[in-house]
């Protein structure tokens, strides 16, 4: 978004302020709530304590280090603000959920969280801290709507570390498929209006999961390993990879999974129906991808309506790349992973604050692309 965008709309970013305003007890933190936004879209090459407060036209990053340390704000208020307000513009009953983690590499072991762990982010093991998302996709756009910080084991097992940190003594071990399974609830008891859910093989490959979701009645495309096992339709149990690997040429179809940066993003695709017993009007697959060009294989275990048809199943399994544009965007243009705080509650709080400035960047774009269409058309 350019710099003449961004002061075009900064009527739209007072009005996602003015929707959470009262989520904050005091006038100068709200007050500061808006220039932190600010600051974050503003283009600054680097987006932390210092530049954010001479932005704002501040001596010292004292001020916002009080705003996501110690300023008396609801920041779960602010975070159901901000998801209403993607909803708000984003929201389809065709929508899809999307959970997904992304590293944010730290120095030192003060920051919560932080452990020599696995990043996707990073395709290896850093230092870092892992933050839990959920996504909303629908036709109109993507936007990030909760997220939860990861603690490791070897942080709730230690309550003297976990208080130097600030991280309640009440917060317990979870892992990451409790972490999303609790979101996905949030969103559920929110009435996040959204036909699917669907992640990569880290959640989806778990079956307690998977068998919440069938519980809700909630339609899922959840990536999954090679070698997890389903029940088949004669009552047995089967290797993913085996059961695929069984069918016939025939049964492929080439489908776009939806446009990517370089065209369509077309794959092979199959299916086979799995389970015995189906609850009338739903269905049972496992799906597999086929890679064009390398013959790569990825598998998913599928639940929906009956009638679901295979270019649907990939168009869901295809959606799942809105999360990482989401983080890319998010970190490049909303300083997602751009903080210099180590506390529990000044990451929720930067985070949260992010999430909010990337939903007004998604919807300032999509409410520029409709005045663009509606001035076309007349």
């Amino acid at each position: 978004m350019t710099a003449i965008e961004v002061d075009q709309w900064s009527g739209e970013l007072d009005r996602l302020h003015a929707r959470f305003a009262d989520r904050f007890t005091r006038s100068e933190p709200r007050r500061r709530a808006r220039q932190y936004l600010s600051g974050l879209v503003a283009g600054l090459d680097r987006k932390n304590g210092w530049t954010l407060a001479e932005q704002a036209g501040d001596l010292s990053p004292d001020g916002m280090q009080r705003l996501l340390r110690w300023a008396d704000w609801d920041i779960d208020a602010v975070r159901d603000e901000v998801r209403d307000y993607v909803i708000e513009h984003l929201g389809d009953p065709r929508g899809v959920l999307i959970i997904d983690d992304t590293g944010f590499l730290k120095k030192g072991v003060k920051s919560a969280g932080v452990a020599r762990q696995y990043s996707g982010t990073a395709g290896r093991i850093e230092n870092c801290q892992i933050g839990v998302f959920l996504a909303y996709r629908s036709a109109r756009g993507h936007a990030l709507i909760d997220r939860q910080l990861y603690l490791p084991a070897a942080w709730t097992d230690d309550r003297d570390r976990c208080r130097a940190s600030g991280i309640p003594d009440e917060v317990g071990f979870a892992t990451k498929v409790q972490m999303a399974r609790q979101m996905l609830e949030q969103a559920f008891a929110a009435g996040v209006p959204a036909a699917w859910v669907t992640m990569d093989e880290a959640y989806g490959q778990s079956k307690s999961l998977r068998v919440w979701l069938e519980e809700h009645d909630q339609p899922h495309v959840v990536a999954t390993r090679c070698n997890d096992d389903v029940v088949t339709t004669d009552m047995g149990r089967a290797r993913v990879d085996e059961l695929i690997a069984g069918l016939p040429g025939r049964a492929w179809s080439r489908i776009s999974a939806g446009p990517g940066a370089h065209g369509p993003r077309e794959y092979w695709w199959a299916r086979v129906p799995i389970r015995v017993f189906w609850r009338p009007g739903r269905g049972h697959w496992l799906l597999a991808r086929r890679n064009m060009s390398t013959g790569e294989l990825a598998y998913y275990v599928c639940y929906g309506p009956r009638k679901t048809r295979l270019m649907d199943l990939a168009r869901i399994a295809g959606t799942r790349w809105a999360v990482e544009e989401c983080f890319q965007q998010a970190k490049g243009q909303a300083g997602l992973d751009e903080y210099q705080v180590r506390d529990w509650r000044a990451w929720y709080a930067h985070i949260t604050l992010s999430m909010a400035a990337y939903a007004w960047l998604v919807v300032a774009r999509t409410l520029t692309a409709a005045e663009q269409t509606a001035a076309v058309t007349t």
